[in-house]
């Protein structure tokens, strides 16, 4: 018994040892996790420049982006992000106390990334996190100036696409929108939209010039995705149902 009573504060100790560690491990898998859905966050397959990736990993709670290598996310092997991140876990069985630690990862960004793929450690870069400007705002589609400007045709008359086409010139569009008219059965149609990614819903505005009605509209975000045809002026003159 007194063998047994003497043993007793040795394996308290050894055991308490251990739980500091798997506190420890514990803490850096919630490092690691947090890193990994930054992973999920970053991952697709859209195109994006190294600081577009850089600009999203910095968004993300929780993560500091110390690192950014690459170009683009479609050039050679994509884009390296290096993150550093937190985690914390308890020790202690009575008194539980808190243990943090930080962590530093790699992450991959490239259409050959995997879906939940494991951030690889790294060592933390010095210095302090990475700052990023604000991406530019693309243009503003003039929804309320077509609006108001289009001309209104009462029911019997004709519509002048010539009109129409003087109306978009005077709202002195930005470059960047591309605008498209159209006539079909005494109707004109009008597109203005926005340079799209292939990936993401583009922005556009249709409006259709009727003898009696004059519309502006944006069509439904699933028709705005890519290969949906929703910008497009034949939907201006024939719009699609919406989709339910």
């Amino acid at each position: 018994m007194r063998r047994l009573l003497l043993f007793a504060p040795l394996l308290l100790f050894t055991v308490g040892c251990g739980v500091v560690q798997s506190s420890d491990d514990e803490a850096a898998d919630a490092a690691r996790e947090v890193a990994r859905h930054a992973g999920e966050r970053l991952y697709g397959q859209r195109p994006r420049t190294a600081e577009e990736v850089g600009r999203s990993a910095a968004g993300i709670d929780g993560v500091d982006v110390l690192k950014v290598s690459g170009t683009s996310t479609h050039d050679k092997d994509g884009v390296d992000v290096v993150v550093r991140t937190s985690g914390s876990a308890y020790k202690g069985w009575i008194d539980a106390q808190e243990v943090t630690v930080q962590r530093c990862f790699a992450l991959r960004v490239s259409p050959a990334s995997e879906w939940r793929e494991d951030p690889r450690d790294v060592d933390c870069p010095e210095g302090p996190p990475l700052a990023f400007a604000p991406p530019p705002e693309p243009p503003r589609l003039p929804y309320e100036e077509l609006r108001e400007r289009l001309p209104r045709v009462p029911e019997g008359g004709r519509v002048d696409e010539a009109e129409v086409r003087r109306t978009l010139a005077a709202l002195d569009l930005d470059p960047a929108i591309r605008a498209e008219v159209k006539t079909d059965e005494g109707r004109v149609g009008v597109l203005l939209a926005l340079p799209g990614n292939g990936f993401d819903p583009r922005d556009c505005l249709l409006a259709r010039v009727d003898p009696g009605a004059t519309e502006v509209w944006v069509p439904p975000r699933m028709q705005r995705m890519p290969g949906e045809g929703g910008c497009s002026v034949g939907n201006a003159l024939d719009p699609a149902a919406p989709p339910h």
